[in-house]
């Protein structure tokens, strides 16, 4: 429903001021809405905690995803564990502005590229540990990337955030 507002309901922005410029806790703004008179013009309620504290509140994570969504959700929990994905997050106009600055002989190899089954093949065998033997005449039917995006796609995407994190804490 968030998007249905033309009003901003979230901010990201970039460094601090001085002198915590790496710190940044998350906030959390809510207002009670009633229609009691005593309530009327009550300050909003403001929330302010680290990182760590965000990761294992869960009730303010619930109120997180009922306003903007588990997609959100998901992108704060990213940041509080040092998790960036910024292709991810680019927007689209900006990737393709990305993209332009290649000749177009390679942008045309990299789409071939990521179209072959050779590519999605190295995928399933190199990054996805489910994989066995027995699996394999299944994705030379199905074809190997309908095979990733069926079975392999969220546990490989959970394991490179797992190693992610590894990398980052130790």
């Amino acid at each position: 429903m968030a998007f249905l507002l033309s009003e901003q309901l979230y901010l990201i922005s970039g460094q601090g001021p001085p002198p915590p410029k790496d710190f940044f806790p998350v906030i959390w703004k809510s207002w009670k809405i009633s229609v009691r008179l005593e309530h009327r013009g009550a300050p909003p309620r403001q929330l302010k905690m680290a990182h760590q504290e965000f990761l294992h509140a869960k009730m303010l994570q619930r109120d997180v995803v009922t306003v903007f969504g588990q997609r959100i959700l998901d992108y704060a929990v990213s940041l509080c564990q040092v998790k960036v994905d910024y292709l991810e997050r680019l927007p689209d106009d900006l990737l393709l502005k990305i993209v332009s600055y290649l000749q177009l002989k390679d942008t045309t190899l990299l789409a071939q590229l990521c179209n072959s089954e050779k590519f999605w093949e190295e995928m399933v065998r190199n990054r996805c540990a489910e994989f066995s033997s027995d699996m394999e005449e299944i994705a030379n039917a199905m074809g190997w990337r309908t095979t990733f995006f069926t079975f392999f796609h969220k546990s490989a995407i959970k394991k490179q955030e797992e190693d992610q994190a590894n990398k980052t804490i130790g």
